[in-house]
């Protein structure tokens, strides 16, 4: 289709109960879908298409014209000060479908400028994306509609700036190093008020240089205007706050030659208001500096103002874009507030908040920016102030004073609906977010650390961990703090920093300095410093236990003592096998092979991760009774059941057997039943015990007596038959002993 542009016929007016659509062509220049983003290298030409509207009674609609393509849409008439009755509603053809949007109702109620910038008077434009058809109309309900009428469509041009959801690699960032106190928390008892004066005369003006500074411009505070002194403006202050980061109007195409009006200055800012556009809110954020080109545009040639109305916008991303020209870091007077302009500074979040809520991000970005702009003055942005209207807009007089919380809705101070009840209900939460603290800050586990109790326990570089519920972004640093001193100072960004503690006991505590300054602190943590391992003060040991012996298992007893000077944490058996015993256990029962030299590998750590490893070697023997020396009557049994398939059995009084061997530890095993009987038991020839063997279940190879000597030494062990009355009988099967 060939591409069709706007003519000068008059357009013709429409039947009233008619609805008539422009039909248009979609401009053939890349990027105005959003789909080709690509940094904005200089300034990017924008163009506003107007018709004509003329009402008939109390209502008004357009008849069809073809138009050039358009993302923006608005309706303007010729008296600023003349309101528009009743509904006026648009919508438009997206040039990517064909298909029709949904109808949108324009807000009639104005940006609040100054009398002297408005030339036009006009609605909230809306955002409808790329199109090329459009539907209006206007319905007084029964009131004259305002002279002059016609409506607005605005090309943002083909520029797009690549600032989407990464505004950091893209966008004006000051340092962050700002003198004073760190930990100092900001108080604002002082108010101030603007002149009871009509801000048809403002504070002396400078005008900013003609050349667009370039993207890269970031060695002043503010790129858009230079911070160099002059008779007229001096150096802006320094913030007690980081400024976030900032598109600058030449890095999302602003054409400064749209209009050569010098900015106007007032002495401070005493408060921000926090608007919304009134856009659609299915913009994305590629299409964000399209979106703040074509409000300038609309602002400037439909309204006929000097300059976007607010100093700055944000975006769903959380972008922040330099608004009114004059330089970011002073106190530029916008036309977002008719009364309240001068020494105020207003924040426009892109799209429509009275059904919804603005993003996170968006709401994180305002409070950040606000922060920044009131801590240049010294103002808590939690606080209160008391302005004073500089004319009359409807909801003050002039010369009238009342109390504003320094980040207040554009409707605290204008009779207006903005920034719509969603965002407005949320101001509280800014305010918390942009004055501070920091919330949630809570300790971690600390690497490199174990933990008993309350206490960590360290024995070299410590990693002290910690998190906050608060973005992260209204962080100015973090402080660690050893002792009661700072100890280390991490940037906003960090999670973690690292320590090294002298040997003892310390305290460590994290620090978090909110933008503005106040602090937050976690309780602290007791932290060891320890590099002394632990110490063995009982060597493992292995001795001969009750169990049932078998030749590849012979039940054992490991015995052991640790200790550490600040926090033993575990014992591990790492050899025959594996285990890990708490601090105060002592002893474990095992078992091991006979006729194998088995080493017992231990390992003691404290808290801290010191260790130290100690180790025994035994060797279970098991000698059979063909070794023994017996006396009395003995008679052989045979059995599986039997170690070694043999065992001794005797029923006569006072009969003995006996084993002699060079060992440590010795235990003698039995067969047992309900019917058998007792045995003495004889070491070194000296009557140590009384056994009785009977048992209620029948058992095999098992230990019914130990007994264990402090070092290795050559014994003699000898059972001797009691001949118990009723069940004289006893079963001998083995002695086993360590060496």
């Amino acid at each position: 289709m060939k591409r069709r542009v706007w003519g000068t016929a008059a357009v013709v007016v429409a039947a009233v109960t008619g609805v008539v659509v422009f039909q248009g062509i979609h401009g053939t220049d890349g990027g105005r879908d959003g789909k080709d983003a690509t940094r904005v290298s200089g300034p990017v030409r924008t163009e506003v298409h107007t018709a004509a509207v003329t009402a008939e009674g109390d209502r008004a609609e357009i008849a069809q014209q073809d138009t050039d393509a358009f993302s923006l849409v608005g309706l303007s008439w010729t008296k600023p000060s003349a309101e528009m009755p009743g509904t006026v509603q648009v919508r438009a053809r997206s040039a990517r479908t064909g298909a029709w949007g949904s109808w949108i109702t324009l807000d009639t109620g104005g940006h609040g400028a100054p009398a002297e910038e408005s030339r036009r008077g006009a609605t909230e434009p809306a955002w409808v994306g790329p199109s090329d058809g459009v539907q209006a109309r206007v319905d007084g309900q029964g009131s004259p509609l305002p002279a002059g009428m016609r409506l607005e469509m605005v090309d943002p041009g083909a520029g797009q700036a690549a600032v989407g959801t990464d505004p950091v690699a893209y966008a004006t960032d000051a340092p962050t190093d700002i003198p004073g106190d760190p930990s100092s928390e900001p108080t604002d008892t002082a108010t101030g008020t603007d002149a009871p004066v009509d801000e048809s005369t403002p504070s002396p003006s400078v005008p900013s240089p003609s050349d667009p500074v370039p993207p890269s411009a970031s060695a002043s505070p503010s790129a858009s205007v230079s911070s160099s002194p002059t008779s007229t403006l001096p150096p802006a202050p320094a913030s007690n706050a980081p400024q976030p980061p900032i598109v600058t109007r030449a890095q999302w195409g602003a054409d400064e030659s749209m209009n050569d009006e010098a900015p106007e200055y007032g002495t401070e800012i005493k408060a921000v208001f926090v608007h919304h556009t009134v856009d659609a809110n299915t913009y994305t954020c590629a299409d964000s500096a399209a979106l703040v080109r074509a409000i300038r545009t609309y602002h400037i040639k439909s309204n006929g103002w000097k300059d976007i109305a607010y100093n700055f916008l944000v975006d769903k991303c959380g972008t922040i874009f330099e608004g009114r020209k004059g330089g970011v870091d002073r106190p530029v007077i916008g036309a977002h507030n008719p009364g309240f302009n001068t020494n105020t500074a207003g924040i426009a979040v892109l799209g429509e908040y009275s059904s919804i809520d603005a993003s996170a991000a968006a709401k994180t970005a305002v409070a950040r920016l606000a922060a920044w702009k009131l801590g240049q003055y010294g103002h808590d942005p939690a606080g209160k102030v008391d302005l004073t209207a500089g004319l009359d807009n409807g909801k003050f007089k002039l010369g009238q004073t009342a109390s504003f919380y320094r980040i207040s809705g554009h409707r605290d101070g204008y009779a207006t609906e903005c920034p719509g009840g969603k965002l407005y209900a949320s101001l509280p939460g800014i305010r918390t977010l942009a004055g501070g603290p920091v919330t949630g800050l809570a300790l971690k586990a600390f690497g490199q650390a174990g933990v008993s109790g309350t206490t960590a326990y360290t024995k070299g570089p410590l990693t002290v961990n910690w998190a906050i519920t608060s973005p992260a972004s209204l962080v100015k640093r973090y402080e660690v703090i050893v002792d009661g001193k700072v100890a280390a100072t991490p940037g906003p960004t960090a999670t973690s920093a690292s320590l090294t503690l002298t040997a003892g006991t310390h305290t460590v505590a994290v620090r978090a300095v909110h933008i503005s300054g106040r602090t937050a602190v976690t309780p602290n943590a007791t932290v060891v410093a320890d590099t002394t391992a632990p110490a063995f003060t009982t060597k493992p040991s292995v001795t001969l236990t009750t169990g049932t012996v078998n030749t590849t298992a012979v039940p054992v007893t490991l015995g052991w003592k640790a200790t550490d000077a600040a926090a033993l944490k575990e014992v591990r058996l790492t050899s025959p096998s594996a285990h890990t015993y708490g601090p105060t256990t002592y002893t474990a029962a095992l078992t091991s092979n006979s006729a194998t030299a088995t080493t017992w590998s231990m390992t003691a750590y404290d808290q801290a991760g010191n260790a130290a490893t100690a180790t025994t070697t035994a060797t279970p023997v098991i000698l059979q009774e063909t070794s023994t020396t017996r006396t009395g009557t003995w008679t052989a049994k045979s059995s599986t059941s039997y170690l070694g398939g043999k065992s001794y059995t005797s029923s006569t009084k006072n009969a003995s057997i006996s084993w002699t061997f060079t060992g440590r530890s010795a235990a003698w095993v039995v067969s047992r039943a309900g019917t058998s009987g007792q045995a003495y038991v004889y070491v070194d020839g000296v009557k140590t015990a009384t056994v009785d063997l009977a048992s209620s279940t029948t058992k095999y190879r098992d230990v019914a007596w130990t007994k264990t000597w402090p070092a290795s030494a050559a014994h003699t062990i000898k059972i001797v038959v009691v001949a118990t009355t009723g069940r004289p009988t006893i079963t001998t099967d083995a002695l086993v002993y360590l060496k």
